[in-house]
């Protein structure tokens, strides 16, 4: 059988597990939608589900190659909280509502990361728990973050990760690489895993679990990375001057932009990439608002729909997400003619997402070569649509729709060429679009 390995990726709306070979070729793909739990002291991740269904993947990806690794790749702004046994609570969900709570956060000048909602800053979510719950967090041995925490499930090493503690954390200064006097402060360094790079084998399988999941008792666990700079990782070294991950989450990467140019009022940041460099970024939650306008069940639609919408002047103004982005608070509208049909919702969530995208590039100074990866790539009006609004700037599609797998599978082929070339996107300008975007942008002010 070939030599392959698993990539456990864990978004905030569904994970997946791929199997994919020593060349690249993704031999087998499952996915799950992720569920959010009410039951407990507070909303929290469903780990038990995602556990069960991971072992039931990998038996059955078992037969078709003999997996040598395993690879977590999950999204941000969480971390597990264990001891010896297991967790000593759960992993509390980003999104949850929490109390104001008072932990001396550093200063947005020492973090590079800015202010943010509900428990989208790490930081504050620890510090909640470990007023909230100081019984359970005394018994805490280890502050894992979300990929590493399903690395020590599953070989039984702890460590920490550059990516996921520069992830807006407030836990990690992007400058000196180092932890930020936050974690000091709080009497959390001891809590805090030797820190490994991303690709590092931490181990091999626990025996029980290799037993559980069929896998060889040698199966290597690697330390794992966040969702995002996974996505980053097949462009670093090359030519590109922005990245563009697209998902539940909309990430604009710009390698050349200075740090002191981020603004915290406008959710800037910088996260730190898998060499533990800071790279300057903007996001938005664009597929949760893509949703929100084009509804349950989203109709493609033909390019008429998206050139009536221009030539009528219907704007969706942001934003319709309660967390994160540049005008995170402000309610999003409809301001003109709404949509007719399903066909002229999609074609607004469309541009709507085009235009906060442009926006965000705009405001990193973004140039260069833009390459965009992820589940927008299968929307066939996106891409041409941006590189109509941003012609300084040539559009790439990767012909890998999800970098994330990618990248964790270039955790274990570090000196391998990604497999796939990005396809060049033409650009399809509705008439009046360069005016369309001035009068949305003038709606903001």
């Amino acid at each position: 059988m070939p030599d392959a390995l698993i990539v456990l990726d864990i978004g905030k709306t569904n994970a997946k597990l791929a199997l994919i070979d020593a060349g690249g070729k993704v031999l087998s793909e499952q996915r799950r939608a992720n569920a959010v739990l009410a039951d407990g002291p507070y909303a929290h991740l469903d780990t038990d589900g995602l556990w069960d269904w991971l072992l039931a993947t990998c038996r059955a990806f078992a037969a078709l190659a003999r997996v040598s690794a395993i690879v977590p790749v999950t999204h941000g702004a969480t971390a597990a909280l264990v001891d010896d046994g297991g967790l000593v609570l759960p992993v509390l969900d980003y999104e949850a509502e929490l109390p104001d709570v008072d932990y001396a956060r550093p200063s947005y000048d020492e973090t590079l990361s800015p202010r943010l909602p509900a428990g989208l800053n790490l930081g504050r979510q620890l510090a909640w728990l470990q007023a909230r719950h100081p019984r359970e967090f005394a018994r805490t041995r280890h502050i894992l973050m979300y990929p590493q925490y399903w690395a020590w499930r599953l070989c039984g090493v702890a460590a920490s990760e550059a990516t996921s503690l520069g992830c807006h954390t407030d836990l990690w200064n992007p400058r000196t690489q180092a932890y930020s006097t936050l974690v000091d402060r709080m009497g959390w360094s001891g809590l805090m895993p030797p820190l490994a790079p991303a690709h590092a084998v931490l181990g091999t399988l626990r025996p029980e679990i290799a037993a559980a999941a069929w896998l060889p008792a040698d199966c290597q666990v690697l330390c794992g990375i966040h969702d995002s700079n996974a996505s980053l990782l097949r462009y670093l070294g090359r030519d590109e001057g922005a990245v563009l991950s697209t998902g539940t989450w909309m990430i604009a990467a710009a390698f050349g932009t200075a740090l002191d140019g981020l603004r915290e009022r406008d959710d800037m940041l910088a996260n730190t990439n898998a060499l533990g460099q800071p790279v300057a970024c903007m996001r938005f939650m664009g597929g949760r608002e893509f949703g929100e306008l084009a509804g349950a069940q989203p109709a493609a639609c033909g390019f008429d729909a998206v050139e009536r919408l221009v030539a009528r002047g219907t704007l969706a103004l942001p934003c319709f997400a309660a967390t994160g982005g540049p005008f995170a608070g402000r309610r999003g509208s409809i301001e003109g003619p709404p949509p007719a049909d399903a066909q002229e919702r999609y074609a607004l969530a469309t541009l709507y997402c085009v235009l906060m995208t442009d926006y965000c590039l705009d405001a990193l100074g973004a140039a260069g070569p833009l390459a965009v990866e992820g589940s927008f790539t299968s929307n066939p009006w996106f891409g041409p649509l941006l590189a109509a609004l941003r012609p300084q700037q040539p559009v790439t599609y990767s012909d890998d729709g999800s970098g994330t797998t990618c990248g964790g599978w270039m955790l274990r082929y570090r000196d391998a060429a990604p497999p796939g070339a990005g396809t060049a996107i033409a650009a399809r300008e509705p008439a009046g679009l360069d005016a369309y975007r001035a009068r949305w942008r003038a709606a903001l002010e």
